[in-house]
């Protein structure tokens, strides 16, 4: 790897192509966490190979590169955030209350929890991933994101209660296959 990273810095395009070859699966599951489809992901992980491939002189060979690849891709997402927030419609994605016969959970795979994890708004979906996926506190996501904590903790609280109602939802879909 550090071959790859040497023929990077020094602007070798066979190199980038391949560390973007070999990372490419790694950094599009953390880009789709964070975005509302496939495409707005693609996009998020362009720009952050861009930002790898421009950036590459400042890793700190004494330290993980794939931490510093998913701490690039990260930022880039919570950048596309910030950029398109104003576009966003906040308002909550399902308004449902149905009830709830068995837990759905057991059975989705971790494609089918992404994909309701996208249906989020992008202020909730967005502190979510942060707390719940990759571990940032409140007060850090506050200041990534330019909110209040308040405001992290109640997108957190809000995020989570939509998944639930999602789920509550799948968990019923589910239910009635099973029982026509």
């Amino acid at each position: 790897m550090m071959v790859l990273i040497e023929g990077c810095k020094n602007g070798d395009r066979e190199s980038q192509r391949l560390l973007y070859k070999h990372y490419y699966s790694f950094a599009l599951a953390i880009c789709i966490r964070y975005s509302q489809s496939m495409e707005e992901a693609k996009e998020i992980l362009n720009d952050g190979f861009y930002k790898v491939f421009s950036k590459i002189e400042l890793y700190d060979i004494d330290r993980s590169f794939e931490g510093w690849v998913k701490r690039i891709m990260i930022n880039t997402a919570i950048d596309h955030y910030r950029a398109n927030k104003k576009h966003y419609n906040h308002d909550d994605i399902i308004e449902h209350d149905k009830a709830v016969g068995e837990n759905v959970m057991d059975d989705m795979s971790y494609e089918e929890l992404l994909l309701l994890i996208q249906k989020l708004s992008p202020a909730y979906r967005t502190v979510f991933s942060l707390y719940v996926i990759d571990n940032y506190t409140h007060p850090k996501i506050a200041k990534k994101l330019g909110i209040t904590v308040s405001t992290s903790k109640s997108n957190l609280m809000k995020a989570r209660a939509n998944l639930k109602k999602m789920l509550k939802v799948t968990n019923r879909e589910v239910y009635e296959q099973y029982i026509r």
